[in-house]
């Protein structure tokens, strides 16, 4: 186990942009974790969550409680993959918060993809069933006017990728 430089990698981009695909990859590295807010969110509050307004209520509570086992995991040497999108500021202090509290390390994965490909990608995904949640094209929508992407001041080791 690496007990020296953990790493928290976090997730920022629309629906459908590919975080949860792209976290999969990087929990297969050797002492990694992976957190994933839909399984948990799916699991915990599917039942409360018909609107936007009572994801924000359901994430806000998950977050209040992983906040200190993701710091637990990272100061034990585990590297650990969130799966919760960092797509505003409010939510990258959260995570920020989390470091704050280690001496991991950190990267910032900003999926790019133009809004087409997440849509297509969206229909697919709801097509198969097999995710805990269906997205609709106006909840999409809804959330991708509250993205805003990361910008050098906030702090974070920010990866790129591009649309592929």
């Amino acid at each position: 186990m690496n007990t020296e430089f953990p790493t928290l990698h976090m997730l920022c981009g629309k629906i459908g942009s590919g975080k949860s695909t792209l976290a999969s990859q990087l929990a297969s590295r050797p002492s990694t974790v992976m957190l994933s807010e839909d399984t948990w969110l799916g699991a915990l509050f599917s039942d409360q969550m018909s609107t936007p307004n009572d994801y924000m209520r359901c994430a806000a509570k998950l977050r209040g409680i992983m906040g200190a086992h993701v710091g637990s995991m990272l100061t034990a040497g585990v590297s650990v993959v969130l799966d919760f999108p960092a797509n505003t500021p409010e939510t990258r202090v959260w995570m920020r918060g989390i470091l704050d509290g280690t001496h991991a390390l950190h990267e910032l994965h900003v999926l790019d993809v133009p809004d087409e490909v997440c849509l297509a990608r969206l229909h697919a995904r709801n097509a198969q069933g097999d995710h805990p949640f269906a997205v609709s094209e106006a909840q999409f929508h809804l959330f991708a006017r509250h993205y805003v992407p990361p910008t050098p001041g906030e702090g974070f080791t920010i990866v790129r990728h591009a649309s592929q």
